[in-house]
């Protein structure tokens, strides 16, 4: 996906933006000034709508920096507290595809992890620990060829790089996650994990709305 002012929406209204992140896109600001997804969707909307003056955005989650697929803005201050809220209510539903090295032993899983959010990685823990924090998800396996996976994931937990390091846990790290233990590299210089599809409460009609990212792992 080629980043400028033609940006594709997958979602636009009055209220909401859903739009693809592709790897090694920042998703906001970090304060080092680097490109990032918000700053070009403010630009594109300020563009496409030819609107004079600031333009309201703000991302109501961040996928990492190496990943790619679906990042959900809203467009107003009134917006982006009921997502908020939403997303503190368990009402938003995320669906994330990855590729991994070999095979899972089983084709359908739940795991559990305790997991510490370290400076530059999460790393495994025991109940009790200090900072230890509990991490689960469920996975399915799609297809397996040549030696690797793409498997669906359902998050139950949203802990930092959770599914990256529950996945390198389980023996199966991510494609291109060097951090993580892939031995493998993927375009981009991002990792092979996608925010493939998304259910949100729309913060006005008060219904929910399903996305899916175009893009292709």
């Amino acid at each position: 996906m080629q980043v400028n002012n033609n940006l594709q929406p997958i979602f636009l209204d009055n209220h909401v933006l859903v739009l693809d992140k592709p790897a090694g896109l920042l998703t906001q600001d970090s304060g080092s000034g680097q490109k990032n997804l918000e700053d070009l969707a403010k630009a594109w909307l300020k563009q496409h709508f030819q609107r004079p003056g600031a333009v309201f955005l703000h991302a109501v989650h961040r996928i990492d920096r190496a990943a790619c697929g679906l990042v959900l803005f809203a467009r107003t201050s009134k917006a982006l507290s009921r997502l908020n809220a939403s997303l503190r209510a368990g009402q938003q539903q995320k669906v994330y595809r990855v590729r991994v090295e070999g095979k899972p032993a089983l084709n359908e899983a739940r795991l559990e992890d305790y997991l510490v959010h370290g400076r530059f990685r999460a790393k495994q823990a025991e109940a009790g620990q200090d900072r230890a924090r509990l991490a689960s998800l469920s996975y399915k396996l799609l297809a397996n060829d040549s030696g690797q996976s793409l498997l669906e994931v359902h998050l139950e937990t949203g802990r930092y790089h959770q599914i990256r390091a529950q996945l390198a846990a389980m023996g199966h790290p991510i494609l291109g996650d060097r951090k993580y233990g892939s031995k493998h590299q993927w375009p981009g210089n991002g990792i092979a994990l996608q925010h493939y599809q998304l259910g949100f409460l729309h913060p006005v009609r008060q219904e929910m709305v399903y996305v899916q990212s175009r893009m292709l792992i």
